[in-house]
């Protein structure tokens, strides 16, 4: 058995990396941008106006102004702006040559000869200037990001709407068990649904892989066997769920033997999570994760995430903050370490959610996270800052 540590160590040695392939920028949402990303002009492209108002000389702000016409966004002022002149203009238009200030609507008066009067303080310019915000040729997002709705509105501002991307990691995901049944059936008296498959199909996608369900694998070793192969072939991971602990039908570590995996570790000093197994082929990679959907559940999160985004060349990390404890946390047993999932309370303070145990699927929904305690830590105090890492 080794700890937790040695175990994330080994993961994430064995990472290898995925192609790279093109898409339509409106298609990238959580992909894993594969080049930098530039500016193909400035932005803004020209003097912008910030405000709707009047456009002059800021040196002439202070007297009576000839108007002398009107620029609306979307098209390019046949004027420029001379001494004592001003127009007027409409957010987001071109700010003529020669002005360099312009005043809102609400601070300009109309004087009985038909000029404009500013009567405000000319405190802003309210001008978005040209290039202010990126030159061209400036990069404007960098390989390794995973794509959001705001990277998404950058790469449309700068026209790049081909985006080079890493290839989704390939996840083959397998569930073992007799006892094990469809959400769609309904379970005999000894059976029990099958939640895990479903929970790590999400837990792939929303981590930027491509999942794909294998079934159920029966207690029989030819077929768990068969299932197996197949999936190592077609995917660059598979994550078995069951059938890694002690019992008599618990064959899973000897079926990926026969199918050629070395097994790098099949024990983790952690709980949820203890028979957790990593193994490697010539391939890919194999997570032979626990029955218990808590523990499956967390696995993933701290174990199988972080190996698929870095796979993907992501700059990556948990979101962990420091948050203090809403109560005094006691556990029975410090013989391993442990993650503890937890609740943001309302005044911003950990609470542990209500958990029975690694098979308590329902308590997970009210965690918004987990927080590790060492080997041989048995208490976490009220008001003690401990770090959770969020989902």
């Amino acid at each position: 058995m080794i700890h937790f540590s040695e175990a994330y160590e080994i993961v994430m040695g064995n990472c290898f990396s995925t192609d790279t392939g093109f898409v339509s920028f409106a298609e990238s949402l959580n992909r894993v941008l594969a080049e930098d990303v530039k500016a193909d002009r400035d932005l803004p492209p020209f003097n912008r106006a910030a405000v709707d108002g009047y456009a002059c000389r800021k040196e002439d702000a202070g007297m009576d102004l000839t108007l002398k016409g009107l620029v609306r966004a979307g098209e390019t002022p046949l004027f420029s702006i001379e001494k004592e002149e001003c127009c007027k203009i409409m957010t987001g238009a071109i700010v003529p040559d020669g002005a360099d200030f312009v005043f809102m609507v609400e601070d300009a008066e109309t004087t009985p000869g038909g000029k404009i009067s500013f009567k405000g303080s000319p405190v802003k310019n309210n001008i978005s200037f040209r290039g202010e915000d990126v030159k061209a040729g400036q990069v404007v997002l960098t390989a390794g990001k995973i794509i959001t709705a705001r990277d998404i509105a950058v790469m449309a501002s700068v026209g790049h709407v081909t985006v080079k991307v890493a290839s989704r990691p390939r996840v083959g995901i397998i569930s073992t068990g007799d006892e094990i049944v469809e959400p769609d059936d309904k379970p005999g008296l000894s059976e029990i649904r099958n939640s895990n498959a479903w929970q790590l199909l999400a837990q792939t996608w929303s981590a930027g892989g491509e999942g794909r369900y294998y079934g159920i694998a029966p207690d029989d070793e030819e077929t768990t066997f068969s299932i197996v192969s197949e999936a190592m072939a077609e995917n660059d991971i598979i994550i078995l769920t069951g059938g890694v602990s002690m019992g008599d039908y618990d064959f899973v570590p000897a079926v990926l033997k026969r199918a050629g995996v070395e097994i790098l570790f099949d024990q983790v000093r952690v709980q949820p999570g203890k028979p957790t197994t990593f193994g490697r082929h010539k391939n890919g990679v194999v997570f032979a994760l626990p029955g218990n959907p808590v523990s499956c559940f967390v696995q993933f999160e701290v174990l199988v995430k972080p190996f698929m985004y870095k796979m993907c060349g992501a700059d990556w990390k948990p979101v962990i903050l420091p948050v203090p404890m809403a109560v005094r946390y006691e556990r029975k047993s410090t013989t391993r370490a442990a993650w503890v999932p937890v609740r943001i309370t309302g005044d911003y303070r950990a609470e542990p959610v209500e958990y029975h145990g690694s098979a308590h699927i329902t308590a997970m929904p009210g965690a918004q996270g987990i927080v590790f305690m060492e080997t041989g830590r048995k208490l976490l105090e009220k008001d003690e800052v401990v770090e959770v890492r969020f989902f």
